[in-house]
This record gives C-alpha cells, structure tokens and sequence, in this order.
C-alpha cells in the first residue's frame, strides 16, 4: 500500500512544547520523523503569551516565552525532521500493511508506521468579551494578550479574569502600569496561591466578585467602563449600581477554549477534553500514542517540563512498537553517538569566541 510513497517512522502532529521536543528526542532515536502543525507556524500554546515569564522549565532560568518558544523550535530542528506547517489533520486510516495514512482538511495524504498526537487542547481561541461593541476596540486599546509589556507603561490597566493568566499579567503590569484594577466575577481565584498572595501585597486593586457590564470610547479607543457586583448567583441585576472606572487599556483573560474537531471521532477513548493513554503514553488504538495536554494518565504533570517527559516517553513507545527488540530508553546526549560531528562543530564555535 505504501509502495513508491514517502514512508516515515513516526508523524507527529502538534507542533507545540510537547511536540517539538517529541520531534528531537525521535533524532536521538534514529527515526525518520515528520511534525506536522495546523498553524503556519511552531509553538502552539506558547506563542500566545510571548511576554510572560516562564519559571519552571529544568535548568533553565527565568524565561520570556518568545525566547523559550525561539530556543525550542531550534531543538526540534537538531536532525532535521521533516516539518510541514499549515495543514489540520482530519483523517486517520490504518492500513492492511499495518501503516498509517494520515490526511490533512486540504487533501494532503502522509504515510507513517506510528504517530504521536500533540495538539494539547486542539485549535485554540481566547474567549471574548461578551458586549455588545467589544469587537471595534480590539485593534486599539481592548487587549487578550500582551505581546509587549512597556506598551503599557504609564497606563491605567483595567484587567478582567481570574486564572493564572490575569493574577501573572496584573503582577507583570505592577510598576509599569500607573495603576492597575483587577475584576474577577468570582470571589476565589484560580491562579497559583503564590502569586494571588503577591498580587494582593503587589498595590493592585482587587475588585471581586465584579464583571465588566458597559464600554465607553469612539469607537476605536476605550476611555472608561462599567463595571458591577455580582449576587450571589453570580449575576449583576437591574438593581446593581455599575461603577464607572477610567482607563486607557482593557485586558480580557477570560480562558482559552480548545477544538479538537475531526480527531474527536477516530475512536479514541478520551475525558471530555483529553485522551486516555497507559503508562506508556499508548492510547487504544494501536501505533497511536499522545504527549503533553492532550493526554490523560495517572500521574499527569501539567506543566511544559511535563509535556518534555510525555513527548521522550511517547517516542520511546513508537520505537519499540516499530522494532520491539529496540532499547527501551536512548543514551543521554553526553554519550550518544548521534551527537559526535554535532558537538565537534559545537566544539570548534567555543574555540573561536
């Protein structure tokens, strides 16, 4: 079936932390491997915070997220796999060769022994603010992400949401900002205690449980909202009294929602939002096995140090599905063979500088 067609080890599919790690360790494990992302281009979950500071990646220190997205797309790139970028894949054939034909919404067809999926929560998208109107300030001063701190410098931020992102950004904007208000429709926050502790010691006014009812501008750029207090169902009601706050610009953090599509329906057993895999990052179909958000075991760690874990483990399963005599774990690079002509050139860079 595969005759005369380009045949790969391994596809993976996701081209974020999970999968881009998966792309390098496979190198290190002699396979010919193909990363294939539905955006046009890498580092899924990342490139939307390229501003936020990453703190828990092993043995590096604090971070941007541009950086860290920049230094793990030149990992992945180590054994030159094959990346395709621009392509959702939507259909999923196990072929009587016992191979995989992999095909794209566009047509595109890819042939693969294993695959490795790694699309964390899907396709995603920042949820909007929900008013009427708010979609004519977001090319000025209504924001859901901060693609540059000082373009907030000297500002009066007004941020909405409760989770990690609005508590990293309200501490982020301390400082920077000339004021800073938070309002979260609910009382208790979602964030990292640690860093809800810092933003109530930081100067940044905590308004809860508040949500944004009514925006004020040109129509391009915001000067002012209303926000209320919400009852105890978690509604603001005709008799609430909105407050009306002054502010040059908006954040909206209200959460990401993911989409999955086609891949919800290749009968895989799954959680609502994630796919069930053993120990050996395997799900129930076989040659198919996950990294990073997307899969659910026992001991799941969510965090990207996480998904480098599940990406090395999931690789280390699709080589011993294709040659089940193989190792089961590579040597580390200090002593893998693969690296030799790599660290002479490394080597040589040093001696120069």
């Amino acid at each position: 079936m595969t005759q005369g067609l380009e045949l790969f080890d391994v596809t993976i599919i996701g081209g974020g932390p999970a999968g881009l790690y998966a792309a390098f360790y496979s190198g290190m494990r002699d396979m010919k491997t193909k990363l294939i992302e539905a955006r046009e281009e890498l580092g899924g979950r990342t490139l939307i915070y390229p501003e936020k500071i990453v703190w828990d990646v092993g043995g590096m220190g604090p971070t941007r997220g541009a950086q860290l997205t920049k230094l793990m797309i030149q990992q992945a790139q180590t054994f030159d796999p094959t990346i395709v970028l621009g392509q959702q894949i939507t259909g999923l054939e196990r072929l009587v060769d016992g191979t995989t034909r992999i095909t794209s919404a566009t047509g595109e067809q890819h042939w693969s022994r294993t695959l490795i999926l790694a699309v964390g929560h899907g396709a995603l998208k920042l949820a909007k603010l929900s008013l009427y109107g708010a979609e004519n300030y977001e090319k000025g001063n209504l924001h859901y992400t901060v693609t540059e701190l000082e373009s907030f410098r000297g500002k009066r931020v007004l941020i909405s949401g409760g989770g990690d992102s609005a508590v990293d950004w309200a501490n982020e904007l301390v400082g920077i900002a000339s004021s800073v208000t938070l309002v979260h429709r609910r009382d208790r926050f979602s964030g990292l205690e640690r860093n809800v502790r810092r933003m109530m010691a930081s100067g940044v006014q905590v308004l809860t449980p508040y949500s944004i009812t009514d925006l004020y501008g040109d129509g391009t750029l915001l000067d002012a909202v209303s926000i209320a207090q919400l009852n105890e169902d978690g509604e603001w009601t005709d008799e609430t009294e909105p407050d009306r706050i002054a502010v040059d610009a908006v954040l909206i953090n209200h959460g990401l929602s993911g989409d999955l599509g086609p891949v919800l329906h290749w009968g895989l057993a799954r959680t609502d939002w994630n796919f069930n895999a053993d120990e050996k990052l395997a799900t129930n179909l076989p040659g198919v096995f996950v990294a990073g958000d997307i899969a659910n075991y026992g001991s799941k760690l969510y965090l990207i140090a996480g998904a480098f874990t599940d990406a090395a483990l999931a690789v280390n399963s699709a080589k011993m599905y294709i040659e089940p005599d193989a190792p089961t774990r590579v040597q580390v690079s200090s002593h893998n063979g693969n690296f030799d002509e790599k660290n002479r050139a490394f080597e040589l860079v040093e001696e120069r500088s």
